[in-house]
């Protein structure tokens, strides 16, 4: 007769089976983990750490590409500038040298025109003294074409003229008479050299003096003579003294201009003094 077996065996007998099922599964799900994971797990981690080193290096190998960029375009940059510098003292030396000469340009200049400026004023101050030398000569040609005097100073009285006539004269009157005092001091109308003194007969004593343009002057029926024949003399240079000599009628100076030293060559006397400066 078979063994009967009791519920409560079979139940304590399926759970132990169970059990141990389990724990083996399990046991063999672990080794089997285990052994992949001895098998993989060191592989699996050096892929990883290559994995990442290599994604790290490809990370950082554009921030390497861009650093060593800047690295370059800071050397660039720094080359440049350091060419920016060179070019800018060059410029700069430019500069002073350009500025350096033109500087002397314009002192050059500056020297020119006042070595012109002085040139022409030296021109011109020449001119001016050319002017005044020439002003000066035609003051003294004109001074000395004027340059004639009465014979006598005021007062006096113009008495017989130039050409008159009468029963005094044998001919008509050869010059003018100027009534003064016997004394009254006689001057030469114009500078000159005396030619003659002495007695002239009708004339009493005389002087004719020949004058630088060809004139001559005579003064007759004086008192006193002071000159003597090749002396010079100046305008206004006393010669003599008015008296009452020779022809006449009472004290008077006889004056007579001339082409010639003698008698019969005289002009009237009175326009020529008059055109030449002397106050009559």
């Amino acid at each position: 007769m078979p063994n009967r077996i009791s519920i409560s065996a079979i139940r304590h007998r399926f759970r132990t089976r169970t059990r141990t099922a389990v724990v083996s599964a399990g046991l063999c799900a672990s080794l089997a983990v285990g052994a992949g994971a001895a098998i993989a797990g060191v592989p699996q981690d050096a892929s990883e750490a290559s994995g990442g080193s290599a994604k790290a290096a490809q990370a950082a190998a554009p921030h390497e590409a861009k650093a060593g960029k800047a690295g370059d375009g800071a050397k660039s940059e720094g080359s440049k500038g350091s060419e920016d510098g060179k070019d800018a003292g060059k410029k700069g030396d430019a500069g002073k040298k350009a500025e350096a000469e033109k500087d002397a340009e314009k002192k050059a200049a500056e020297k020119k025109a006042a070595k012109k400026k002085a040139a022409k004023k030296k021109a011109a101050e020449k001119k001016a003294a050319k002017a005044r030398k020439a002003d000066a000569k035609k003051k003294a040609s004109r001074n000395a074409k004027r340059d004639w005097i009465s014979p006598v100073s005021e007062p006096f009285t113009l008495t017989a003229s130039f050409a008159d006539s009468g029963a005094r004269w044998s001919a008509s009157h050869s010059g003018q008479d100027f009534a003064v005092p016997t004394g009254t001091p006689v001057k030469a109308v114009h500078k000159g050299t005396v030619v003659t003194t002495g007695w002239g007969g009708a004339y009493g004593n005389r002087i004719v003096v020949e004058h630088p343009n060809g004139k001559y002057s005579q003064y007759a029926h004086l008192s006193k003579i002071n000159v003597s024949p090749g002396q010079h003399v100046n305008t206004g240079s006393k010669i003599g003294m008015s008296g009452n000599t020779g022809n006449t009628s009472g004290p008077h100076l006889h004056f007579e201009l001339r082409t010639t030293p003698v008698y019969g060559s005289g002009f009237d006397p009175m326009p020529y003094l008059r055109a030449h400066g002397a106050n009559l």
